[in-house]
């Protein structure tokens, strides 16, 4: 006879102590300060300066969930393989992600405000700092470094992919438009000998790029151009990349991204987006943090192309160029 299925709770979907215990663990760079060899309470308190009694408690919390265990003969704490991926070198990349004093774990932190977002639609991230989330780059360096360390992680893999597996040499002269500093553009040009190309974004990430563009040997097929998408871009190029960059901004801010593409192209250039498709590679989790952070989404194939031809673009196609994005590549439409 069948057994009953047994009950599920909803409590373990709303636990927000062990989130909250692994981002506080990876801000205070405990898998670090414990080393291979572990170490005590009182060790790891004095080392990340916090109170021993308190931390103890925290990490006897990270020994129940595995991310540390316990040696009771003399009392270290150690990361586990798990509590691993907390150090800043993990491959996994996940420590700037969850470091409430980076970019990417200090907009997660926004997400207590999430019951205002459902009431009057607006995003919550500059109802908690005061600030929308790129302002607060602007204005807090160590949050833009870590903005554009984030980008080059989640990319360290999908752009050699997006640079083989689309025809870029179609385009001699490439505006890589809001390219941080430089990871998608520098696998084009190292894929496709025969490319120019410009990164154009904001000083701090322009300066890095030009930077990387000389550390990788490109900087005599590439610049960077300090400058902002909402302001005129380089005019004449063959091509204007957009990569992860609508998904940032709402409707009227994403038309006003493509219709500066569209002045700055020629009649015969190309806009290429490259964008999570929601469906394909962009989940409900990331398309609620959207909201939540940017007050933007994350849209599908036929909201991009909406939006596109809305600006005047013409649709030529769109395929997938990662598990994780897509490419989709417009030209100016011809004036009826």
């Amino acid at each position: 006879m069948d057994q009953p299925k047994a009950k599920r709770s909803i409590m373990p979907l709303a636990d927000l102590a062990t989130p909250m215990a692994v981002r506080v663990a990876a801000t205070l760079g405990l898998a670090e300060h414990a080393g291979t060899e572990g170490a005590t309470a009182d060790q790891l308190a004095s080392r990340s300066g916090t109170s021993a009694a308190a931390l103890r408690r925290l990490l006897d919390h990270l020994v129940a969930v595995e991310v540390f265990e316990l040696t009771a003969e003399d009392g270290r704490y150690r990361p586990t393989e798990l509590g691993a991926q907390l150090r800043k070198d993990a491959p996994e990349g996940a420590k700037p992600l969850l470091d409430i004093t980076c970019a990417g774990g200090r907009a997660e932190l926004a997400f207590v405000e999430l019951l205002d977002v459902m009431t009057d639609g607006a995003p919550a991230y500059p109802r908690r700092y005061g600030r929308d989330f790129w302002t607060d780059l602007d204005a807090e360096p160590k949050l833009r470094t870590t903005f554009d360390a984030q980008m080059n992680w989640r990319f360290r893999e999908q752009a050699p992919l997006i640079a083989r597996n689309f025809d870029w040499s179609r385009f001699p002269d490439i505006v890589d438009v809001g390219g941080g500093d430089g990871p998608l553009l520098i696998e084009i040009l190292r894929a496709h000998p025969g490319v120019r190309g410009r990164i154009l974004d904001l000083p701090p990430a322009a300066a890095a790029a030009g930077g990387r563009l000389k550390a990788a040997g490109l900087d005599d097929r590439a610049s960077a151009v300090a400058g902002s998408f909402f302001d005129p871009l380089p005019a004449g190029a063959d091509a204007y990349l957009l990569s992860d960059i609508l998904h940032d901004w709402d409707d009227e801010h994403a038309r006003r991204i493509l219709a500066g593409c569209r002045r700055a192209a020629a009649p015969d250039a190309a806009i290429v987006l490259i964008e999570p498709v929601r469906g394909h590679g962009a989940d409900t989790a990331i398309d609620l943090f959207m909201l939540m952070c940017f007050g933007s989404k994350e849209r599908t194939v036929e909201e991009l192309t909406e939006l596109a031809t809305g600006c005047g673009l013409a649709f030529r196609g769109a395929a997938p160029v990662t598990t994780g994005r897509w490419a989709l590549e417009f030209t100016v439409a011809a004036e009826s």
